[in-house]
């Protein structure tokens, strides 16, 4: 049975879903970042708001104990306290939506440069050449 899992893990395909994984978990790093650090606050700036995932609705009320700040997304999540948050919705949408344009560019560009070349026109057989020869020369 071990010999049987140690010729599966050798095999190309799992070792490719495994860096495949690796970078797509960095590269998602990435993503997370270029929204959160790049596109939210310019998205923040045209709102008015200075933090997009902050933004919701309360649905229910706030428990008498709380003792954070009620305008605090996180900390009123963390209370239990219903909300729709569309802000934190949004940001997740934008994130996506970045990524999955991200690497269809890169599918896009691995396609073009991993695209194999045109084969080269096969040699023209020598009984043919003869008998372009012989059409010509009689045309002549």
């Amino acid at each position: 049975m071990f010999s049987e899992f140690k010729a599966f893990i050798a095999r190309g395909n799992v070792l490719d879903l495994a860096v495949g994984v690796i970078v797509g978990g960095a590269f998602g790093t990435i993503v997370a970042s270029l929204t959160g650090d790049v596109i939210m606050p310019v998205v923040s700036l045209l709102t008015g708001s200075a933090d997009f995932t902050e933004n919701f609705v309360r649905l229910g009320p706030i428990p008498a104990d709380f003792a954070g700040d009620r305008s605090d997304y996180a900390a009123l999540k963390a209370a239990g306290v219903p909300m729709l948050g569309y802000g934190a919705f949004l940001t997740a949408i934008i994130n996506f939506l970045i990524l999955a344009f991200s690497v269809f560019l890169m599918v896009r560009y691995a396609n073009r440069f991993l695209k194999p070349a045109a084969p080269a026109p096969a040699a023209t057989p020598e009984d043919v050449l003869l008998l372009r020869e012989i059409r010509d020369s009689l045309k002549k």
